[in-house]
């Protein structure tokens, strides 16, 4: 069921009570710097300009996420080095849970760490995971793949679904998924197994991989809160245990400095290489079908997301 022009997934009926958004807007966006100092005068890092269209890229992603899950459960992880940029952004786009790290290290920390934090809201949550720098030609269509994930993970739970993109090229920036045992669906859309990932391919083995029907990593997920922290204990146990000793501080007084404290002693640890990539098994991959998809990681990507995109002031970078 598709909703109705406007209507968001949040408002209806199926939609369950324990559907969560976590939107990843923690990164320094380095290689945008260019054209987003070009776009805003500024460093600010790319989730918080407005490098397509008149809104930010974490408030398109907001609205996207909030096609899938309802506005009062999603949850924003940023770096308190960004503050003056997420301030106003957030002030604009009224995200309820806001989780701070005083540092970036990394995305591995990066989704723990909010992960956590859920896990005393709702601890039988399901969460779906959104990075807060991607172009997609249909939000809808992409939701409604959010919503069948939601529904597998529901009657699968020990399982975390992939969104993967059927590739239009061989990119050699993006992370591929190859395809294992197929699934059993939601709809009459099967999903597959994860057999492995592929990081970066150089061009002669990524046409491989397209031919093989590998699929892009939109590194979308969606899980249990506690499926994920299962994960993470099992591929990078160092780093789960380091949040879990003061895990009991979290939530108190002392909270800010425990995290700094914490923040300080970690290495810049990033979840796919050091998560996903050590748990295939455990991971299932939906294809997207029917949405182009861009991570909008370098400036050409942008400019060839901005040529599907209305008529935008035209963006020269230094």
């Amino acid at each position: 069921m598709r909703p109705a022009t406007g209507q968001a997934w949040a408002d209806v009926g199926d939609v369950k009570a324990d559907r969560w958004g976590l939107l990843l807007a923690g990164g320094d966006g380095v290689r945008l710097r260019a054209l987003t100092r070009a776009v805003s005068g500024d460093d600010r890092p790319k989730q918080f300009c407005p490098v397509l269209g008149g809104l930010t890229l974490l408030e398109q992603t907001w609205h996207r996420a909030a096609l899938a899950v309802p506005r009062e459960q999603t949850m924003v992880v940023v770096t308190r080095s960004h503050e003056r940029f997420y301030r106003p952004a957030l002030s604009a786009i009224p995200i309820p849970h806001v989780v701070i790290q005083p540092e970036n290290r990394g995305t591995a920390p990066g989704i723990l760490y909010p992960l956590l934090r859920l896990a005393t809201l709702a601890p039988d949550a399901s969460v779906a995971v959104f990075p807060s720098d991607h172009h997609l030609s249909d939000d809808a269509l992409f939701a409604e793949h959010v919503d069948r994930a939601f529904r597998a993970v529901a009657a699968d739970p020990s399982r975390i679904l992939l969104l993967g993109i059927i590739p239009d090229t061989h990119e050699t920036e993006y992370g591929w998924i190859e395809l294992g045992e197929r699934l059993s669906g939601v709809d009459g859309r099967p999903f597959h197994q994860v057999s492995r990932f592929w990081e970066k391919p150089d061009t002669a083995l990524a046409e491989i991989l397209r031919e093989r029907g590998c699929l892009w990593n939109s590194f979308v997920m969606v899980g249990r809160v506690g499926a994920f922290l299962g994960m993470i204990r099992r591929a990078a146990p160092d780093l789960y245990n380091a949040f879990a000793a003061v895990a009991p501080e979290l939530g108190g007084p002392g909270k800010t400095e425990a995290v700094r404290v914490l923040y300080s002693r970690l290495a810049v640890s990033d979840f796919s290489r050091e998560i996903l990539t050590e748990s295939p098994g455990r991971l299932g991959v939906m294809p997207v079908l029917g949405v182009t998809w861009s991570d909008l990681g370098s400036p050409e990507r942008v400019m060839r997301a901005r040529t599907m995109e209305p008529a935008h002031p035209q963006l020269v970078c230094a």
